[in-house]
């Protein structure tokens, strides 16, 4: 198992332990950013605009 499954299938095991198992969308933004591909803050800037629109 590589360094990036691992490090998602700990976030998905302590997420699930709260009852909020992570979804594959989830995965593959983790996924994403452990790679290089996106940067944390872009991901999360996408997300907060994601939601406040929701709302």
């Amino acid at each position: 198992m590589s360094d990036t499954e691992r490090i998602i299938a700990n976030v998905n095991a302590t997420m699930a332990m709260e009852g909020m198992p992570l979804t594959n969308d989830d995965k593959m933004r983790i996924r994403d950013c452990l790679e290089g591909k996106k940067s944390f803050d872009e991901t999360v800037k996408e997300l907060v605009d994601f939601y406040r629109k929701a709302v």
